[in-house]
This record gives structure tokens, sequence and C-alpha cells, in this order.
């Protein structure tokens, strides 16, 4: 049997809720937004950064890197982009 190839990130746009994503580097960004989930190489925690969709700068989302659970890193994802889209200065923790 073949192992399937192991996900290390996760790339995907987001729409930011009221008062948006905070970042280390600039504070809080709205709008429409692409966010990296990036797993670390001891494999406990996530590097996240976001951007502004079509810009070429990345920032920190605040509180990363951020630990995961082992083998979590696709649900840990798929709830940072709901907390972005609810808003409310979302942080990686």
């Amino acid at each position: 049997m073949n192992t399937p190839p192991s996900i290390n990130s996760y790339v995907d746009r987001v729409t930011a809720g009221p008062g948006g994503a905070m970042t280390d580097e600039v504070g809080v960004i709205t709008g429409d937004l692409t966010v990296a989930t990036i797993l670390l190489s001891d494999g406990r925690s996530v590097r996240v950064a976001v951007q502004h969709s079509g810009s070429d700068t990345w920032y920190t989302l605040a509180g990363s890197p951020a630990p995961v659970p082992t083998g979590q890193l696709a649900a840990y994802h798929r709830d940072l982009l709901g907390r972005i889209r609810r808003g409310g200065g979302t942080r990686a923790t």
C-alpha cells in the first residue's frame, strides 16, 4: 500500500469579519485575506502568515507560532479560517 504524501501547509483565501485579524507587524488587517498555515519541523506547532489577497507582503498572525495537536493541521486551519471570518482581531491561539 502506498502512503499518501504528508501535507505540511494549507493556503486559503478568506474575507475577514469585523475587527479582522491581528498581526504582529501592523496590527489588525481586514478585507480579503490569504492565510497560510505551515506546520513547523517539531510537528507540534504552526506558523500562520496572512496577507491582503493579491499583495506581496506577508504578516505574522499574532500568537504565531501556535500549538497544534498531532495530526490536526487541517482541522486547525479550518477552525482558523472560521475565526477570521467572524473577525474580532483573530489570533493564532
